[in-house]
């Protein structure tokens, strides 16, 4: 299985993103992840990389709200529009993601992995 995948499942199998979607999306976007051999499981993406990846895992469609966000108000027919445009909306790149994204380094080093620090980061939220 993809490694990618597999950090995504044990994520969702722990709810180590549980109340923090912000977090996991700032994460999954601007962060590198490793596990702690080094050997990389993700690099950073793009917007619509991540759209179509929590297509394809059946992301659960009410944690949008977790971002103050109204399901039935984004696309409800392509779901990989519908994770596009929430992304669009969460504010990855703001201050309260990169606070998200910090929280959330924790819970997934007890999952086993290791998070690199945010984008202009001057130290490593991983170690």
């Amino acid at each position: 299985m993809d490694p990618l995948r597999e950090f995504l499942d044990a994520v969702r199998q722990h709810g180590a993103a549980r109340g923090n979607l912000l977090g996991l999306l700032h994460i999954l976007i601007g962060r590198r992840i490793a596990r702690p051999d080094g050997s990389l499981v993700s690099g950073g993406m793009t917007w619509r990389e991540l759209a179509a990846l929590f297509k394809q895992l059946r992301w659960e469609r009410e944690a949008v709200r977790e971002l103050k966000l109204d399901p039935t108000a984004l696309p409800p027919r392509d779901r990989e529009r519908f994770w596009y445009m929430a992304v669009a909306h969460a504010g990855v790149a703001s201050a309260a993601a990169k606070t998200a994204g910090d929280r959330l380094v924790g819970p997934l080093k007890a999952l086993g992995y290791v998070v690199g620090p945010a984008p202009g980061g001057a130290t490593s939220s991983g170690s």
